[in-house]
């Protein structure tokens, strides 16, 4: 799973799920990560045996999202913008999930992971993007607690 980074909030519980069988592919999602400049959304992204390669930050104007290693490129090295006119967060999550069911083989192999890409198993990527849909509805509205809180801007 990722790091957290320093001045960052994370608010909701943290998801975890398998991608393969053999346990070397996972997914994780934060459902709010809120970031230094006051701003926010969920986070999740594909680890490689404890290593980030793919990420997605559905935030809405600001949202982004990561492939060929976040943690080998780092944020700005890795870093795509959403398609052209994507700027609501609910469809950048659709577009976001859709991604890891269509295209984490082939972002995993193009950022090196061939042997990773081969283990990934189809009903363990929809189980884990069912379940990440599910648990961003359960954790509820935590942006107004977040607000609140100071750490996202009204």
């Amino acid at each position: 799973m990722a790091t957290m980074l320093d001045g960052e909030s994370y608010l909701g519980r943290v998801l975890v799920r398998p991608l393969s069988k053999e346990g070397d592919v996972t997914i994780y999602c934060w459902p709010l990560r809120c970031l230094k400049a006051k701003f926010g959304g969920p986070t999740f992204g594909v680890d490689v045996n404890g290593e980030e390669i793919i990420r997605f930050d559905p935030h809405g104007a600001r949202g982004h999202w990561h492939k060929g290693g976040y943690d080998k490129l780092g944020a700005g090295g890795s870093h795509v913008e959403y398609p052209d006119g994507m700027r609501e967060a609910s469809a950048q999550l659709d577009w976001s999930l859709a991604q890891v069911l269509e295209q984490t083989g082939n972002y995993l192999a193009e950022a090196g992971h061939p042997d990773a890409a081969a283990h990934l198993d189809a009903e363990l990527l929809q189980a884990a993007t069912d379940a990440i849909t599910a648990h961003l509805a359960a954790e509820g509205d935590l942006m107004t607690d977040a607000i609140a809180k100071g750490v996202i801007a009204a």
